[in-house]
């Protein structure tokens, strides 16, 4: 029989705007004290969860003929996602196949506020990014809890954006731990059967006391919907990785220049071992820390500091925390013989590490943001205003080109647009949209209004642009 099972990312594409859903049981006629308090708890962590919408530019297929000839850009394409507040200043959580490549990011809170986002720091082998919103008060964050002490059995409940409805809670138990299904030391994932579903990605996991023990990442099905497989980054691991993007800008994990493998039972019984465990040494590299303690390829590691790892990738997730410059006792076996060597953790070296792990996105492809929005204006000849559907008195300036990649771009302008107000003052020549501009820069705002009538428009009218303002390069 085909193998049906299917990994998924638990975020969705959505092809409309969001509505904003409040999905939690109605308790019974005989809902216990247990039932109130659970209710009173999520009302309680409703306001540090969030919804993350972003628009993503997707390139289209080789000789494509909807790719535009005057942008150069792809489908623009409109995902949804989740997140959490982990600090009052606006910082926020996610999964980074969320945001990955995004060049618009939205965050809408429970009462309804949205406000725009920019992704800070992201770390592509965690799957984690961090990104910010700036708030006129302090947000309300969550707790971080200790996914090391849970249990199989352990009750949990996920809060998150399934299927671009709105914050949605759903409820259930661990139903396993240290689930392996990527090539990552940090994928030692808890699986649930709390429902999660496309949207849910990079929401919390909370325990019973409303603590984050997890980051909900993905779900395991045969179809597009939940299967009762759902997997959450343990928040050992996710506040980890967290607080090192924070501090250093990147995971800085540590190193000990080895290659590992985990003992089979064919290898124990090849080894003389009475019972497979600990991690054999496949490879060393040469100058490097593990080396320098004495390391062999053929050593199997049973101990690592006080920790006896059940496999390679809890060794592996025990080196790269160590702090840096720190020296640990490891316990092998040579020749049936037990050792314990000090090993001196270095830094990963940074250059390696960046090959592996996802570096920032350029905030524009040039490199640098084009001047004005990526548009250049003209006036409109008056002898062309009747073949653009134009009166004399209705003003109106003419988009020349737009810039492949901007912003501008990006949301549909095009070449042949004509900008006809900027927010609610009309415009009659490129002056006039330079100055409002510069006057709403000045004021700093986020974003700026015009109403375009499109040379291709997808109805009859004139249709609102919202653009994101930045400063003029140079």
């Amino acid at each position: 029989m085909a193998n049906m099972r299917s990994i998924r990312r638990a975020v969705r594409q959505i092809p409309v705007a969001l509505a904003f859903v409040l999905a939690v049981s109605s308790p019974s006629a005989h809902a216990t004290d247990l039932v109130a308090n659970r209710s009173e708890l999520i009302q309680r962590l409703l306001p540090a969860v969030v919804n993350i919408a972003v628009r993503k530019e997707v390139a289209p297929p080789t000789g494509s003929q909807q790719a535009s000839a005057s942008t150069g850009s792809g489908e623009i394409k409109s995902y949804v996602g989740s997140g959490f507040v982990i600090n009052p200043s606006g910082l926020i959580v996610t999964n980074y196949h969320v945001v990955e490549d995004a060049f618009d990011i939205a965050v809408t809170f429970s009462d309804g506020t949205i406000l725009p986002a920019t992704l800070l720091h992201a770390s592509r082998l965690a799957d984690l990014a961090v990104v910010q919103v700036k708030a006129d008060h302090p947000l309300t964050p969550v707790q971080w809890g200790d996914s090391t002490k849970l249990n199989v059995g352990d009750q949990v409940f996920a809060i998150g954006n399934p299927l671009g409805l709105g914050v949605s809670v759903s409820a259930g138990i661990v139903s396993g731990l240290n689930r392996d299904v990527q090539d990552s030391p940090y994928n030692h994932y808890i699986q649930t059967d709390a429902a999660i579903n496309h949207g849910n990605s990079g929401g919390p996991l909370f325990d019973m006391k409303g603590r984050v023990v997890g980051v909900d990442t993905a779900l395991v099905s045969p179809t597009e919907a939940s299967a009762g497989l759902g997997l959450a980054i343990p928040s050992d691991a996710a506040e980890f990785v967290v607080r090192r993007l924070m501090q250093y800008g990147w995971v800085r994990p540590g190193w000990v220049g080895i290659k590992i493998q985990q003992v089979t039972p064919e290898m124990a019984r090849a080894m003389g071992m009475q019972r497979p465990q600990g991690s054999i040494v496949s490879w060393i590299m040469p100058g490097g820390p593990a080396q320098h303690a004495g390391l062999a390829i053929g050593d199997v590691i049973l101990k690592y500091g006080d920790d006896a790892p059940h496999d390679e990738r809890a060794l592996l997730r025990d080196i790269v925390k160590t702090p840096v410059g720190k020296a640990v006792n490891v316990v092998i076996q040579r020749d049936n013989n037990e050792l314990t060597l000090p090993v001196t953790v270095a830094e990963w070296p940074r250059s390696k590490w960046d090959e592996r792990d996802a570096p920032l996105p350029a905030e524009h492809p040039n490199g640098r943001i084009p001047p004005d929005l990526g548009l250049s204006l003209a006036a409109i000849p008056t002898s062309k205003r009747a073949s653009l559907g134009l009166e004399d008195t209705e003003g109106g300036v003419l988009v020349a080109d737009v810039v492949a990649g901007s912003d501008a771009a990006r949301r549909g302008m095009t070449n042949g647009d004509i900008i006809l107000r900027v927010d609610r003052d009309a415009t009659a020549s490129p002056d006039d949209v330079w100055k409002a501009l510069n006057a709403e820069r000045a004021e700093k705002r986020e974003f700026i209004m015009m109403l375009v009538q499109q040379k291709h428009p997808r109805a009859p009218g004139a249709e609102w642009v919202v653009l994101r303002l930045h400063e003029p390069a140079g």
